[in-house]
Parts: structure tokens; C-alpha cells; sequence
């Protein structure tokens, strides 16, 4: 077993034993430098680094000057690796399971491992940490309050412009990944079924040439058109609909009121118009409780 220690410039760290099970353990999207001491830890204590490529990996552990048995686990041996990786957790063993970058089971297979880990009554641990999707909703100046993550957007433009079709009306705001390859192609799109949207695509986060653009599809496609070429993973984050809410009288509201109270008690009418309105409850209840008042 290698020695379970780690290096932070010139200092040496004794990494603590781990409980047995699976570690989900987050690494840096882009900058090394943007990991957990925790996450450090775990990887230089566990049995066997479960990785999505090895020489990926290998930077990051030569960085931090770990020693750890690692093993290849993606989606075209998973299936075949599997019982025997549960068997050996089974027995005790405490795996550490990463990806290339980011947060595992994000875009990957991972989760049928901790799917089987919890159908075998393994222990799984899951370490935060970098994650290029918050990250980029986090640059994008767009609304955070809500947002769907939909994942890898489709290679064929009809699939695609399916996909972005059945998201368009979700009072969310979007965030999707795409190839460089394809990405002028994927604006087309998104300005075609979103139009003037507000949106930004992120492009080689946290390293040397992160870059934001931010606009509606349409003018970041032109932008990046104008370019020889387009590199870098992207991240695109389409805002959320606009949705005014239209003026509304008080004729409106006070005929409302009326239909409500035909069929309902003050409570619950004003609860129906609060509803349809959108309008605090309260102050319905206020106009109703004036009627009785004034004897309407």
C-alpha cells in the first residue's frame, strides 16, 4: 500500500483512514488548484481511485504529489467492472470514484454504481466540490433562483431543436453542454426557438482563457462565427421566459370577487382571486371584509 499522504507546495499531509465504501469525490473543472483539502485527503487514503481516464488523473495527482492505485470506470467497462468493484466494497474496501473533471455521475455512468451500492447496503460518501454547471450560472448574470440542468445537448439538429422545444416554456433558466464543434450550429437553434432570450456561454472555465459571452443566441453566434475556430468546453446557460404579468384592473379584481363569493366562503374566494391574480391573499380578504362593511 502506498504511503497515504498528499503534498501542498512543500508540506506533507497525513491523509486519515477512510470509512469503508464508495467516495463520489468532486476535483477541479480546469484549475488544479480549485480542490478540497477533504477531497485530497480521500483520494490519497482510498484502496483504489476509480477514474473516467487515468491520464487525466494522473495530473492531478502528480500535483499533489499522491500515490494511489487507480483503475479506469466508464461507460464502456462499466458494466463489466462492476460486480467485482461491489464485491470488493462489499468485503470492505473504501473506493474513491472521480471524473475527468468536476462532480462524478454528472453526464456520466456513475450513478449505477451508487445505485448498486445502495441496492448491495454499501455506504456511499459524496465530497462537494468544483462544478462547471454552478459555476457558470454563476458568471451568467441570469436568474439563479430556479434552473434545470439538461445535460449534453443531442448532435442531430432535429433532436436537438426537440429537446429545446419541449424545455422553451419552463419558468427556468437552462443550463446545457455542448461540443465546440457544434455550438454555432446549437446558437442557430436556440435562436430560433428562444429568440432574443437572454443567455451566456461559458467557455474553458477557471483556466487560462475562461471567457463569457453573454447576449442573445443569435449575437453570440455571430461572434463566435467571426472566429477561425472554437475550442474549449462550453457551457451554455439560456435564461428563463419573460413573463409580465399583465396589468389587471380593479374591476377586474372586484368582479372576481363576486363570481367567488356566489359559490364560496370569504376565505376561500379570496384565496381563488389571490391565486388567479397573483396577488397576496390578504389583501383580497381586505376587499371582501370592506364589501360586508359597506354592505355590498
Amino acid at each position: 500500500m502506498a504511503d497515504r499522504v498528499f503534498h501542498i507546495g512543500g508540506a506533507q499531509h497525513q491523509a486519515p483512514a477512510l470509512q469503508s465504501g464508495l467516495h463520489i469525490t468532486a476535483t477541479p473543472i480546469g484549475n488544479l488548484g480549485d480542490i478540497t483539502l477533504r477531497a485530497l485527503a480521500t483520494l490519497a487514503a482510498a484502496d483504489v481511485v476509480l477514474c473516467e481516464d487515468t491520464r487525466v488523473s494522473s495530473r492531478l495527482m502528480e500535483r499533489y504529489g499522491i500515490k494511489a492505485a487507480m483503475r479506469p470506470y466508464h461507460e464502456h467497462n462499466a458494466e463489466a467492472v462492476r460486480p467485482a468493484l461491489i464485491a470488493a466494497l462489499h468485503a470492505g474496501g473504501a473506493y474513491a470514484l472521480i471524473s475527468d473533471a468536476g462532480v462524478p455521475l454528472v453526464s456520466d455512468p456513475g450513478y449505477r454504481l451508487v445505485r448498486a451500492c445502495v441496492e448491495a447496503g454499501i455506504k456511499v460518501h459524496s465530497l462537494p466540490g468544483a462544478s462547471s454547471t454552478l459555476t457558470a450560472l454563476t458568471l451568467s448574470g441570469l436568474p439563479s433562483d430556479v434552473f434545470t440542468f439538461i445535460g449534453f445537448l443531442p448532435q442531430k439538429q432535429k433532436a436537438r431543436r426537440d429537446v429545446l422545444t419541449r424545455f422553451k416554456d419552463l419558468p427556468s433558466t437552462l443550463i446545457a453542454f455542448e461540443s465546440p464543434h457544434r455550438v454555432i450550429d446549437a446558437l442557430g437553434d436556440i435562436a430560433a426557438i428562444f429568440a432574443n432570450r437572454n443567455m451566456a456561454l461559458c467557455r474553458e472555465l477557471t483556466k487560462l482563457h475562461e471567457e463569457v459571452l453573454r447576449g442573445s443566441a443569435g449575437e453570440i453566434q455571430t461572434t463566435l462565427a467571426m472566429r477561425e475556430s472554437v475550442k474549449g468546453e462550453i457551457v451554455l446557460v439560456i435564461g428563463p421566459p419573460n413573463r409580465e404579468v399583465p396589468a389587471v384592473t380593479d374591476e377586474q379584481i372586484e368582479s372576481a370577487i363576486t363570481a367567488a363569493l356566489q359559490d364560496n366562503s370569504a376565505s376561500k374566494a379570496a384565496s381563488l382571486v389571490s391565486k388567479e391574480f397573483g396577488r397576496a391573499r390578504d389583501d383580497i380578504y381586505d376587499r371582501i371584509l370592506r364589501r360586508k362593511t359597506d354592505g355590498a
